[in-house]
């Protein structure tokens, strides 16, 4: 981590972030399918509940 004093002789720290992964225009990772997969899930049972209720 990188550290700096400011004027007040309060000590920053700065996170050392991740380096970025970039993917390929249209390229759709396991993850986000599988997030994708669940929104539509989730969507789908909230669809049913209210067919249900009304």
């Amino acid at each position: 981590m990188q550290v700096t004093e400011e004027d007040g002789g309060k000590l920053n720290a700065f996170a050392k972030e991740p380096r970025m992964v970039l993917q390929e225009e249209g390229e759709i990772s396991g993850s986000n399918r599988m997030l994708l997969i669940g929104g539509l899930v989730l969507v789908a049972a909230l669809v049913a509940v209210a067919a249900v209720i009304s």
